[in-house]
């Protein structure tokens, strides 16, 4: 008999609603805050020198949170420069959140924005179609590798647009992470159709290395507290369970055997640990900056 499970993006809405109470439960953007305050300013030290405009190209922008903290760098490093920032973005309703994120915000003069509705894929079609090579000073792919066909193939070909003091950004689950764990253990028996590969930081160097690309890794320790997953009902803790399984609904679609194992994984040590009665899983992050 067919699985009843299917994939979280195959409904949208719950994705992303899923993925919002993943950001509150979460230190993900504490997480990449602290890296952009710490290490992007040596990161784009040089991208913009001697240019009047700086071509950004955001690749799985969501709702801009990131983003922006990334343009305010780039600003502050050059500031008498223009920024364009084009995003590429599926989500209709992330690009919307975005564009209020953008509205609401102060100090984004010199900032041009443009948003792309497509994915990364679709991107790469419509400017061969269109016989386009724009050529970009920095270029980030944040948390967004998981659902392209071909992540080698993707990375080569947005690599292949940086100008040549560009840098590209790429932030991923770490390899020591508890994401690593599970989806090594349980990826198989999750509903994959739109989230095309697990891909960790761990498998990057290898395909950098293949690529003959030089680059330099950072690990950013970053948690999620998951002790709704384990009450029974509880709305925010299925959500959660359907983020951390890419599965549309999976405490009521798991087969019970798959959900029982994957709840006790979830409990032990390589994917998280227990804090005053607290379960918290390890949601680190692999960043990686490849030179042009």
């Amino acid at each position: 008999m067919a699985s009843p499970m299917r994939s979280l993006l195959s409904d949208l809405d719950r994705y992303v609603q899923s993925f919002r109470v993943f950001l509150e439960r979460s230190t993900e953007h504490q997480s990449m805050q602290g890296f952009v305050e710490r290490h992007l300013p040596d990161v784009i030290a040089s991208i913009g020198n001697g240019k009047s405009t700086i071509n950004v190209l955001s690749v799985g922008g969501g709702a801009g949170e990131m983003d922006l903290q990334i343009l305010s760098k780039i600003r502050a490093r050059y500031p008498g420069a223009t920024i364009n920032n084009d995003v590429i973005e599926p989500s209709a309703d992330q690009i919307s959140k975005y564009k209020e994120r953008v509205a609401q915000a102060s100090n984004l003069e010199n900032i041009k924005f443009t948003w792309h509705k497509e994915t990364a894929n679709e991107y790469e079609s419509r400017m061969n179609a269109e016989k386009k090579t724009k050529k970009w000073d920095f270029i980030h792919m944040i948390q967004m590798l998981y659902y392209v066909k071909d992540i080698p193939a993707t990375i080569r070909y947005f690599h292949s647009l940086l100008e040549s003091q560009a840098k590209l950004l790429i932030i991923l689950v770490s390899g020591k992470s508890g994401w690593e764990t599970l989806w090594k253990k349980y990826g198989p028996s999750f509903p994959l159709e739109d989230l095309c590969s697990y891909v960790s930081s761990a498998d990057l160097p290898r395909m950098l290395d293949s690529a003959g690309l030089k680059y330099q890794l950072y690990e950013l320790p970053s948690h999620m507290d998951i002790t709704s997953c384990f009450s029974e009902g509880d709305k925010d803790g299925e959500l959660l369970l359907d983020f951390l399984t890419e599965t549309l609904d999976f405490a009521k679609t798991a087969p019970p055997e798959l959900k029982h194992q994957v709840m006790e994984e979830l409990r032990k040590p390589g994917c998280s640990e227990i804090r005053d009665g607290k379960v918290f899983f390890n949601n680190s992050l692999g960043v990686i900056v490849v030179e042009p």
